[in-house]
């Protein structure tokens, strides 16, 4: 017999705020979380636009002498963590740590840090390079930090498929529960990469934005003038509990997971399959898991990039699986305000369904002036919709054709 898994806590670090109130206010506000760059000069990048963490002092959060420790990434995924089990009321000290795990997602990791000791080796050379440089760097240091932070012996991981990272995540930290191989699990994802090798990297794809105009709207998903990504950076953390342990504890309950399926596109390595395919296959098996009908889903976090691709090929998909039902959907695209924050991106939205279903609001994509044929479906434009949320679903896709689909049900 499978055990139910309910979400008891939820903590974030994002570009429209820290904090589960702080960004859930944003989002339901329309607030854009955009900028110009100011972590370093960006005046030869073709994008000079993205989505900064503002006010982070991981001082608050974390013991001065590891912080110097850990890289930008992980400082926000400790940060997240912390403020998801104070959210959960969760007494880590009177639980069962060898049945408490972490798994959280990461698609580049501490990027920072390999940047500034290549530079330090390129400049003094290989006797100067920190001794906390690799430690630093691994993506699983995040979920490694976690777990010491908050003594979580039980399973612990790090997934890593590029922006499904964190979707995957909270799947399989589902899974585990699901399993009874752990009562609870810290689990979302953590990303850092507003870098300038990084950044550099995705102009050079031309796969970001180059919007002149307003930096605030640069990240437009499923507008007819979308033209690419806006990064961001930060992390988003739920608290995934066996449903007879919350209750037990008298632990507040903001939704149940129901669902999760994943896929490969086995197409290219960073295009979507232009059939949608492998999207239409992560929804599909996420019904299946949930054991529901398509037509039960109310609201869809929807991967939304801003990218031509993604958003289309992402509508043709949700219309192959939502058939009729597909025009009834309230469908939004949260990256429209916070830029996309690559492998936490499905952390974060996870904490959006989570609020959605809480409080029967679903957030607006803002920047949506100018519809596209091809994407015309209900995207909640610029206003959020006060509605029942019963199901909420949440995409993400990654380079590499990974794609992750998680299924969340009002309590």
């Amino acid at each position: 017999m499978k055990k139910r898994v309910v979400v008891t806590g939820l903590g974030c670090v994002t570009p429209v705020g820290t904090g589960k109130d702080e960004f859930w206010k944003s989002l339901i506000s329309g607030v854009s979380g955009l900028d110009y760059i100011t972590k370093f000069d960006a005046t030869e990048y073709p994008t000079q636009v993205a989505a900064e963490v503002k006010n982070f002092n991981p001082e608050d959060y974390i013991e001065k002498k590891d912080i110097r420790k850990m890289d930008r990434f992980t400082q926000f995924a400790v940060a997240s963590s912390q403020l998801a089990i104070k959210d959960a009321k969760l007494d880590t000290e009177n639980i069962d740590s060898e049945k408490f795990g972490v798994i959280i997602g990461s698609g580049i990791g501490g990027i920072e840090t390999f940047e500034e000791q290549s530079q330090r080796f390129a400049d003094k050379g290989p006797r100067r390079i920190s001794p906390f440089f690799i430690p630093m760097m691994i993506g699983n240091m995040g979920a490694g930090q976690i777990s010491i932070a908050f003594n979580a012996k039980g399973p612990n991981s790090t997934i890593v498929t590029a922006c499904a990272s964190s979707t995957n995540a909270i799947g399989e930290a589902f899974r585990i529960i699901q399993g009874g191989y752990a009562n609870v699990m810290i689990t979302g994802g953590a990303e850092a990469s507003i870098t300038p090798l990084a950044m550099a990297g995705f102009c050079s794809m031309k796969a970001m934005s180059t919007y002149k105009e307003d930096p605030k709207k640069a990240s437009r998903p499923f507008d007819l003038n979308r033209d690419g990504f806006v990064m961001g950076e930060g992390s988003g953390i739920l608290i995934l509990e066996e449903m007879d342990h919350a209750i037990k504890r008298g632990a507040k309950i903001y939704a149940e997971v129901v669902g999760y399926g994943m896929s490969g596109d086995a197409h290219h390595i960073t295009t979507p399959d232009p059939e949608g395919k492998g999207a239409i296959a992560a929804m599909s098996n996420a019904l299946m898991d949930a054991n529901i009908s398509y037509n039960k889903i109310n609201y869809i976090n929807a991967h939304g990039t801003s990218t031509p691709y993604n958003d289309k090929f992402e509508t043709m998909a949700i219309k192959e699986v939502f058939k009729e039902h597909a025009n009834s959907l309230y469908i939004s695209s949260t990256k429209s305000m916070t830029g996309h924050l690559l492998g936490a991106a499905g952390g974060i939205e996870g904490i959006a369904c989570a609020m959605a279903i809480d409080q029967n609001i679903i957030p607006p994509t803002i920047n949506y002036e100018i519809p596209d044929k091809e994407c015309d479906l209900n995207y909640v434009p610029n206003y959020p919709k006060e509605t029942n949320v019963e199901y909420a679903l949440s995409n993400s896709f990654g380079f590499g054709g990974h794609n992750a689909t998680i299924i969340f049900k009002k309590y």
